[in-house]
């Protein structure tokens, strides 16, 4: 599946008036401003590791300063430039438990979808990061139907849903192939009970067919023929279940 990675500008922060100082003075001795701007300017010069550890001292070390809760998010995003999703999802989920009503809490789920998004496997493999992501824009849009990120959580989870009929569609033909009917109709089962506006229904439906025909159970080989053909009379599926229904 092609990943289409879309992130909005680094969430609005201070133009802060005062410039990073040097590195020459300890960072315990450091102001929690001082700390955020450095790691700010650490991020614009794409350095993100150094970024994501001055952005942690701020909550380390000025933990009820407000530049605290600004560096928990930044953090995380310093960690998903830097590819440590493990450290970018922890850290937003920490942000997300302690700061549910911020008016970057929605900005939080997405980035944390994105962090699952970026690294879908190729339908063939093992789909917990697609879930995860299915799972975590679903909640986005489920609780801030309204932000500015719902629309583009909704496109990536039309992509997902799709991802993962892929999966289950081709688990189901491995299984075919293998004679492992019952396993395989379970597949295909899976994708017509949950994945009925993706491209993939079609063929499912016409697999449930040609599954239902090997193992004797005619009449629910007819059942999903119709349905088939009632819902998709054009396609090339539904032809082969019509002809595979007319065998005797």
């Amino acid at each position: 599946m092609k990943k289409y990675i879309f992130i909005l500008p680094v969430i609005a922060v201070m133009m802060l008036s005062a410039c990073a100082n040097k590195d020459d003075t300890l960072d315990e001795d450091k102001s929690a401003e001082t700390l955020y701007n450095e790691g700010y300017d650490y991020l614009e010069k794409t350095s993100y590791q150094k970024a994501a550890e001055k952005f942690d001292k701020v909550e380390m070390e000025h933990p009820y300063s407000k530049w605290a809760t600004k560096s928990k998010l930044m953090s995380a995003y310093s960690y998903f430039k830097d590819e440590k999703y493990d450290d970018a999802v922890a850290s937003l989920d920490r942000f997300i438990r302690l700061h549910p009503g911020n008016k970057d809490i929605a900005y939080a789920y997405y980035l944390k979808g994105i962090c699952f998004y970026d690294q879908i496997s190729p339908s063939k493999k093992e789909q917990s990061f697609t879930s995860d992501a299915y799972e975590t824009f679903n909640q986005l849009i489920t609780m801030f139907p309204d932000s500015e990120y719902a629309a583009d959580a909704k496109s990536k989870m039309a992509l997902i849903e799709d991802h993962l009929a892929g999966h289950e569609m081709n688990v189901g033909r491995y299984y075919l192939k293998n004679k492992e009917y019952i396993s395989a109709l379970n597949r295909f089962a899976s994708v017509t009970d949950n994945h009925q506006t993706t491209p993939q229904i079609e063929e499912a439906l016409y697999r449930e067919v040609e599954v239902y025909r090997m193992l004797g159970l005619d009449k629910e080989a007819t059942k999903k023929e119709e349905i088939l053909r009632n819902n998709y009379p054009e396609s090339k599926w539904t032809k082969r279940a019509t002809e595979l229904i007319a065998k005797e």
